[in-house]
């Protein structure tokens, strides 16, 4: 059974977005960005999908005010994408969300402008779970990955 929970120990959080992180090349690279994040995840709100006890995927928030949290990352391991599971990913950061006070929840992803499928199935799952795009940044991480800036309302 698939079980979406809060970690709070920073080493599970490390350890749950390298192993993920590191299974899905097609999202994220290079090795020395995931190694990054790893770390940077361990100060953020954390949820993990795990079937059984095995950690199948995860979201990080990144709270930028009291009114804004991020989707710093999100990732699931590619057997069980279409399942569900980071549709309940993002209702427990919409939760924590409410919960904190925050009314906005917003998402960085590749442009659409370049052609690549993987992300325009990323595109899709934010646009299905309610995000709509503001803006396209085209040097936010450089000329080759326009940036597509998309938020959700989540009321006051």
């Amino acid at each position: 059974m698939i079980q979406v929970r809060e970690i709070t120990d920073k080493d599970c959080k490390t350890r749950i977005t390298l192993e993920v992180m590191n299974a899905l090349t097609l999202w994220f690279s290079p090795p020395e960005d995931i190694q990054k994040k790893s770390m940077t995840h361990r100060d953020y709100p954390f949820f993990a999908a795990f079937d059984g006890e095995e950690p199948i995927g995860f979201v990080a928030l990144k709270i930028h005010n009291r009114y804004t949290a991020e989707i710093y990352a999100i990732g699931i391991l590619e057997p069980y994408h279409r399942k569900g599971i980071g549709h309940s990913l993002l209702t427990s950061c919409e939760e924590y969300c409410r919960a904190n006070g925050l009314i906005y929840l917003t998402a960085k992803t590749l442009d659409e402008s370049v052609a690549y499928e993987p992300y325009d199935r990323t595109r899709a799952f934010y646009h299905k779970n309610g995000f709509i795009p503001l803006e396209v940044f085209t040097t936010f991480w450089n000329e080759e990955n326009p940036c597509l800036f998309l938020a959700k309302y989540l009321g006051a």
